[in-house]
């Protein structure tokens, strides 16, 4: 594994664990030229999942791998100040990436993973879901938001 700080080639592996979700295994390492000290995580990859991503300016969809991280980080940014644990964002990933590379698809329309996100979103905090709702839906006035929030109110998120 190269070292994130000098680019050397080699690491050992200090300490390896399982997740708390017992998704991944989390190992620490440590570089033998400078030293450093870092983490990654192994995870099982069941096949190769294409994202199709459709382009409204050439009417032609786009594809692209699909990237686990991109899921973290629109959790992260829609539960930020919301009090969402680190376990509990990398939970939500996991089970929308399990349920994509289960689904028995080469190629998943990036509506199908945003609508996983949202309700698992929606299981997790109304707040984070009506976040990531006006951006994923594309809310453009107040009203939307009103109109959103009245459907999660039915719905009986906390």
């Amino acid at each position: 594994m190269r070292c994130p700080f000098c680019a050397h080639d080699d690491s050992q592996v200090k300490d390896s664990r399982p997740t708390e979700d017992a998704t991944a295994i989390r190992r620490r390492r440590q570089c033998s030229s400078c030293g450093a000290r870092f983490t990654t995580f192994e995870r099982v990859q069941l096949r190769e999942i294409v994202v199709v991503k459709s382009d409204d300016a050439s009417g032609e969809p786009r594809r692209e791998p699909f990237d686990r991280a991109k899921i973290e980080q629109s959790v992260t940014l829609a539960c930020r100040k919301r009090g969402i644990g680190r376990d509990q964002i990398d939970r939500l990933a996991s089970g929308v990436q399990r349920q994509v590379e289960t689904s028995g698809e080469t190629e998943v329309p990036s509506r199908v993973i945003g609508e996983l996100v949202m309700e698992g979103l929606r299981q997790l905090d109304s707040v984070a879901y009506i976040r990531f709702a006006s951006v994923y839906r594309a809310f453009n006035e107040a009203r939307d938001f009103e109109e959103f929030a009245g459907t999660v109110r039915d719905v009986g998120v906390n």
